[in-house]
Formats: structure tokens, C-alpha cells, sequence
């Protein structure tokens, strides 16, 4: 008899049993069995999607760019401000921020470009960037005298708002 026994009968508790586990064939939901599958055969039991999918979709006016896309649109002459967004998909920051470019884009939708480019797939023209810390955003003005304003981190959707109206 264990010692965390002895001391149960000690104080006049009967030590229980541990209890038995049986095998059902209850059928249970998908999702509570897919909880408890290991790890590999969870994986083939779940529909597969791409990450990315989840945070770039066709019907966002925020669209992706590469690099090549991103210096064509600096270069060209625009006559509304363009504002670059450095993401990741394993980004929490950046996926908030991409809610917020997305009601800005509909905001302003003629008035200003909104792009963004992923960082993991653009590394290194993220590197060129000087990108430290995600989400980072350019906002790049249609004046080519004026300076790029750069924002780190997650910022409120005032403060965008703020340096396109009274920035750019």
C-alpha cells in the first residue's frame, strides 16, 4: 500500500480504485475525435488551405506585390499617396493590421494606394527596406521631394488616417 493510501485509510477514506478505460463505438463529432488524434493522422484528417489564403484574398482591395511591382509603383507618377505594408502570415500585429488597411482601403478607396508585401517571400527587398519589427508601413508620398514616413508596429487607424490627410 502506497503512502497516499496508508494516509487515506488512516482518516477512515476506503482508497479507490482507478478507473477502467474501455473502447466505445459511440460515434462522436469530427472535431472532439480530431482533438485527440495524434498529431499526423490529425493533420490528414483536416481539410488543408494555404496560410496565406486567410490574410490575402481576390476580393481585398489590399493587394499583395513584389518587389518589382512595389518599385514600379514608386517610380510611376502617382498623384495619390502609396502605403506599403510589410507583413508576415505568422504575424498576430499584422493580421489586425491588415483588418484596418482593408476598412482604410474602402475609406479612401481612389484617394489612396494601399499595397503590401510579404516579407518572408520578399526577404530580401525587406532587408533593403531597413524592416525590423512587423507590421511596418511606408506611407510614400506622390511628391517625390517629400520624405517616406515610416510607422513600426501596430497603429491605430486615426494616426493612418492622420498622416494621409495631413503628411501626404
Amino acid at each position: 500500500m502506497g503512502a497516499l493510501q496508508g494516509a487515506a485509510v488512516g482518516f477512515g477514506i476506503a482508497p479507490q480504485n482507478p478507473p477502467k478505460f474501455t473502447t466505445t463505438t459511440t460515434p462522436v463529432s469530427s472535431m472532439e475525435t480530431s482533438l485527440f488524434l495524434s498529431p499526423l493522422r490529425r493533420k490528414l484528417t483536416t481539410r488543408s488551405c494555404t496560410i496565406s489564403a486567410k490574410y490575402v484574398r481576390p476580393d481585398y482591395l489590399v493587394k499583395k506585390v513584389s518587389a518589382k511591382e512595389v518599385y514600379e509603383l514608386v517610380q510611376s507618377k502617382r498623384t495619390v499617396p502609396l502605403v506599403i505594408d510589410f507583413y508576415a502570415t505568422w504575424c498576430g500585429p499584422c493580421i489586425l493590421m491588415a483588418q484596418e488597411l482593408e476598412m482604410l482601403a474602402v475609406e479612401y478607396e481612389k484617394n489612396v494606394t494601399i499595397v503590401k508585401v510579404d516579407t518572408d517571400d520578399e526577404y530580401d527587398f525587406a532587408h533593403d527596406m531597413q524592416v525590423r519589427g512587423l507590421p511596418t508601413l511606408l506611407f510614400v508620398s506622390p511628391n517625390p521631394d517629400k520624405e517616406a514616413i515610416r510607422a513600426e508596429g501596430l497603429i491605430p487607424i486615426q494616426m493612418m488616417r492622420e498622416i494621409i490627410d495631413k503628411e501626404m
